[in-house]
């Protein structure tokens, strides 16, 4: 997947399809990719394509394409992360293609999609995603929705990213080699555009902290559905995928560095790089 960063920077939601079957070579095409990614836990995520009448799917956000692609993964620790990573690669790699996609997680008759999957007792299905070619205008559905969330706006690069502790903020030219995987993870789409990562740069490392928002901090998320978490995988994909791009080597660990928060979250993992 050539210019990663074209592709993170090209990609928006899309919500409005026109209507245009994909043919069965680019469905294999998408299938063999999606079945070799890796991420960073070792956790595998299974594809699979679903169609919305065949399938008794509803989401009535979208429009002009019964085709979806779902996934689904083992319920272990750091799946939520795993299958965030794994799909967003999956979702970029279909962009390099010409196609549109969008996160479905809330607006869909999820018990649907779950039976369509297959889920065993120890699995979830955190997300699906329509597939297909988007549509020369937006929706004015598919307009409100985007203004509501504010989805073309990201916060500054200095409130996320951070140097040496949670105290001070990371510039771009600070940053160096990582001001521009950095920059791809603030561009990095979010459950209703939240953006709840953070990171600390310090000693050839990126530490990943996930910034719960207000209303979930006393909730228990081990064993379930965590979007945030999804997210976080999100931003850990766009960090590497940009990093390794650029030439750097990048190893993965989940080494908590003891670094104070100033808010409610939890460490999640870190990027060492050379």
């Amino acid at each position: 997947m050539h210019d990663i960063k074209k592709h993170i920077k090209d990609r928006r939601s899309v919500r409005n399809f026109d209507g245009r079957p994909l043919d069965e070579n680019t469905k294999a095409q998408l299938m063999s990719y999606a079945e070799g990614i890796e991420n960073p836990f070792g956790l595998p995520v299974t594809f699979k394509y679903l169609e919305a009448k065949r399938d008794g799917l509803v989401c009535p956000v979208v429009s002009g394409t019964e085709l979806y692609v779902g996934g689904k993964i083992k319920n272990v620790p750091h799946a939520n992360e795993a299958f965030g990573y794994t799909f967003e690669e999956f979702i970029l790699y279909a962009q390099s293609l010409g196609l549109g996609t969008v996160w479905l997680g809330g607006t869909m008759n999820r018990d649907a999609y779950e039976k369509v999957m297959g889920l065993a007792e120890d699995e979830m299905m955190p997300c699906a995603t329509p597939i297909g070619y988007t549509a020369q205008k937006m929706s004015v559905r598919e307009i409100m929705m985007r203004k509501a969330i504010k989805a073309d706006e990201r916060q500054p690069f200095e409130t996320l990213f951070f140097d040496g502790d949670f105290t001070t903020p990371l510039t771009k030219e600070k940053a160096g080699v990582l001001a521009e995987p950095l920059e791809m993870v603030r561009l990095a789409p979010s459950a209703v555009n939240k953006q709840p990562w953070r990171v600390v740069v310090a000693e050839s490392a990126a530490h990943f902290y996930l910034k719960r928002r207000k209303g979930s901090t006393n909730e228990s998320h081990e064993g379930k559905l965590d979007m945030q978490k999804v997210d976080m995988g999100i931003a850990l994909c766009h960090f590497a995928l940009t990093a390794k791009g650029n030439g750097l080597q990048l190893t993965f660990a989940q080494e908590n560095p003891g670094i104070e928060m100033e808010f409610e979250g939890e460490y999640i993992g870190t990027y060492r790089f050379e």
